[in-house]
């Protein structure tokens, strides 16, 4: 019995994609990234709200500094899901005390504290008489920020930031995209002068300043930068998409959908679209790349993501003078993880424009 072997051109097309090393690297890359950006708060060595646990007593430590640190009970007693902590972390957390040292008098814990060396006392009772449970060693593996926080717990949460923003935006981008440039490549006519018109009206506007002018006028906030990154990347999804139809309308096959009575909503969408989706495919990835850098720029000129959320490009700009200051890796961090993502999109975005060429 002979075993006939599927040739479709997407079975093609996943082959070739999987004999490129550095696609198969990008995309388990952003598959990390992506895994990281939904369980951020589960990995993230500070699970607070925005890892905003602040230690001013230890600010611009370097990667891998270490210090004894005593959590003080919150006093809340408020119930918290575990919904609520997977999505946006502990609320009620506990206040942290960096310390040099301690011992226990009496019914008391004496600590010096890291900043001066001053003696404190508690209560034991505040720590149900087991105060060495409330004490551990604590490493900062990336340092910590300028106000003490932990750099990696907010690059982790960052990534959420930076990781959703592109699918949220690309989203967007297709959602007005594909249907504003089928209807005119399809349609042509005044249909595709006046559709051509706005989107040439909008292409001249520089992109970083419609974002701009956009968020300014939704408010700054974490979903308006989303909704205004993805309301300026449109235009280069109908430009493509317009292209793609214009070319396959002629096709015998949309001929014979014409003349077997289809709606022109149903060639459209049922029998045009499926067959450009490659071009489609490799420009949401490019998109995607850019959205991240758009975002990235937005939060570091101040009206992006608002503090206490972490950004990337926030973290930059909170941290860039610091480079001069003999501690730049509270800047080039973050800095790197920008470049990473982006890159990774751009080399997978190569990868799928070569693996889903039927000429090659």
């Amino acid at each position: 019995m002979t075993t006939i072997k599927s040739t479709s051109l997407w079975r093609l097309a996943i082959q070739k994609f999987k004999q490129s090393k550095i696609g198969v690297f990008s995309f388990l890359f952003i598959v990390f990234c992506g895994l990281t950006a939904v369980f951020c708060y589960t990995i993230a060595p500070d699970n607070t709200n925005s890892a905003n646990q602040m230690h001013l007593e230890i600010h611009s430590k370097s990667p891998g500094f270490s210090v004894m640190m005593l959590s003080i009970p919150s006093k809340s007693t408020a119930h918290q899901s575990w919904f609520s902590v997977f999505m946006d972390g502990k609320q009620n957390s506990p206040t942290e005390i960096p310390i040099k040292s301690y011992k226990i008098i009496d019914s008391q814990l004496e600590v010096l504290k890291y900043s001066d060396g001053l003696a404190k006392t508690y209560s034991l009772s505040l720590f149900k008489n087991q105060p060495t449970a409330y004490i551990q060693q604590k490493t900062f593996w990336f340092g910590t920020d300028k106000y003490g926080r932990d750099l990696l717990s907010r690059l982790l949460i960052g990534a959420r930031i930076s990781f959703f923003i592109g699918f949220i935006a690309v989203f967007i981008s297709l959602l007005i995209g594909i249907p504003i440039g089928a209807i005119a490549g399809y349609f042509g006519g005044k249909v595709d002068n006046f559709i051509m018109w706005i989107i040439n009206i909008t292409w001249s506007i520089p992109t970083l300043l419609l974002v701009i002018a956009i968020t300014l006028a939704l408010g700054k906030g974490f979903w308006q930068v989303f909704i205004a990154v993805g309301l300026t990347m449109w235009v280069e999804v109908a430009r493509v998409v317009r292209g793609q139809v214009i070319t396959t309308k002629q096709q015998q096959y949309v001929e014979a959908a014409k003349a077997l009575g289809f709606s022109d909503f149903r060639i459209i969408f049922k029998h045009i679209l499926p067959n450009i989706l490659a071009p489609i495919i490799v420009i949401s990835a490019a998109n995607f790349a850019a959205a991240i850098l758009i975002e990235s720029g937005l939060s570091f000129l101040g009206i992006g993501a608002q503090p206490p959320t972490p950004s990337w490009g926030a973290m930059i700009k909170n941290h860039y003078n610091y480079i001069i200051l003999g501690k730049p890796f509270l800047a080039i961090i973050p800095g790197l993880a920008i470049m990473s993502l982006v890159m990774v999109f751009m080399l997978i975005g190569n990868t799928l424009r070569d693996a889903l060429d039927v000429k090659s």
